[in-house]
């Protein structure tokens, strides 16, 4: 272990796993150590066994449930958007040999205390129970102004400059109404909260197009893909990546302390008496905790269930967003299904997850309204962790510290924190235009 690297990495959570294999691919010199002796940090995946001792400090699930192994109980579950830039980064590595996806079922939203299924498209548009006979045809111009725009080409801007014009105008242009953009905003652009509504308007209709083109690839029910055994995969598959490339992983490595030099820049790390020498440090925020604060809590429930959840057209496997109007909260809520169909439950099984940005300190009461959505659960844990970021100088000390995982139920928030970090780190952007065909052979 005496050694000099480039970077060493600590903790195997999803985004160091990333920010691994991108530097491996760039080259550089990696070691990338855990203090745990398992894969995936905060954002691994647990068997039944696992979850009882995690949450109920037994290591005895009732027989009912099944055998332990059956089930892969992801701690950040997150669904990708099938054309998004997780998937690029995947391709990109060429990570995607070690994977295997399949289209998840169903993309829903709340409103109005119902569950329905999230228009993507003019067609779909005019379908949808959400909006009456007139709201429909302004909302099917609006898609149709939507899957036309083209940045490029300012024939299809209308005379309005999105970069200047508010989502808010752009929207009035169109006479929507407060329902259809609640959905729009939520479900399809998949923005947190209300603040986009000031913000300039490309973003919006640049995520709204993402969504679109993520669904007309699979002809699937969403627009996303999960892989088969849950996301415990992905940071595996990144060990075997980096170790292709050179790299060196370990696990279970007790203390990791980040070592400095007088100038306050990082030197090295040292676990069990040894010293590894680098330049750079990429880790999680439990490694640093003097180096980050803290920025909210999430609160998640996460249930056991024999059936898929209600009015999802018996998907087995799905996510609802509960937009915060909904329920009058400040942010929104979450539902994540997922089954035996993804191999991370036994047969009959789905394991189904509520989550939300804590904002009050009983998450029983708070993630209720999600929870109630369900119908019967067999087995139920409740649980809050706290959200850090880093407020240190990267320039000054070389360390380069995640941002932890949201309560979001899809990955773009996560994966834009990865591609920030490597351009800090490294000065380069990551090249994702790559030929998304190559993560399809895996979807059957």
């Amino acid at each position: 272990m005496d050694e000099e690297y480039d970077v060493i990495v600590l903790g195997t959570g999803l985004k160091e796993c990333i920010l691994s294999g991108l530097l491996s691919v760039d080259g550089l010199k990696v070691l990338h150590m855990d203090r745990n002796d398992y894969y995936g940090g905060e954002s691994t995946s647990l068997n039944l066994i696992q979850l009882w001792k995690k949450f109920k400090n037994s290591d005895k699930p009732p027989a009912h449930l099944g055998s332990s192994r059956d089930y892969n109980v992801d701690m950040v579950p997150k669904f990708m958007m099938a054309n998004g830039t997780l998937v690029r980064v995947l391709i990109h590595t060429d990570v995607t040999k070690y994977l295997y996806f399949k289209a998840v079922d169903g993309g829903y939203v709340y409103n109005k205390g119902k569950v329905h299924k999230v228009p993507a498209t003019d067609m779909e548009a005019l379908k949808s129970p959400l909006m009456g006979m007139f709201e429909k045809r302004r909302a099917r111009k609006f898609f149709i102004y939507v899957q036309d725009y083209n940045e490029n080409d300012p024939k299809t801007h209308e005379g309005m400059d999105l970069t200047r014009v508010t989502t808010k105008e752009l929207i009035a242009k169109y006479g929507l109404d407060d329902n259809t953009i609640d959905f729009i905003g939520h479900a399809l652009a998949l923005h947190r909260d209300d603040r986009y509504l000031h913000e300039p308007a490309i973003d919006t209709v640049k995520r709204m197009k993402l969504y679109a083109e993520s669904l007309a690839r699979f002809q699937g029910g969403s627009p996303y893909i999960y892989p088969l055994y849950g996301l415990g995969e992905l940071p595996q598959a990144f060990a075997r990546l980096s170790a292709v490339y050179g790299g060196t992983y370990m696990l279970n490595k007790p203390e990791c302390k980040v070592e400095f030099d007088e100038e306050g820049k990082v030197c090295g790390v040292t676990s069990e008496g040894e010293t590894a020498r680098c330049k750079k440090v990429v880790c999680d925020p439990s490694y640093l905790p003097g180096k980050v604060r803290k920025i909210g809590r999430v609160a998640r429930a996460i249930c056991i269930m024999s059936h898929p959840i209600p009015s999802t057209n018996d998907s087995h496997s799905v996510q609802v967003i509960l937009p915060q109007k909904q329920l009058g909260r400040k942010s929104d809520m979450y539902l994540f299904c997922c089954s035996y169909s993804h191999n991370v439950a036994p047969k009959g099984k789905f394991i189904a997850f509520v989550s939300a940005e804590a904002e009050t300190d009983n998450p029983e009461l708070e993630l209720k309204p999600g929870v109630d959505l369900l119908g019967p659960i067999d087995e139920i844990f409740y649980d809050t962790y706290d959200r850090y970021e880093p407020v240190n100088e990267p320039s000054l000390d070389n360390c380069f510290i995640s941002t932890s995982y949201d309560a979001t139920t899809h990955f773009e928030s996560t994966v834009t924190d990865v591609l920030n970090m490597y351009t800090l780190i490294t000065g380069k952007v990551v090249d994702l235009s790559v030929d998304l065909s190559a993560a399809s052979a895996a979807e059957e």
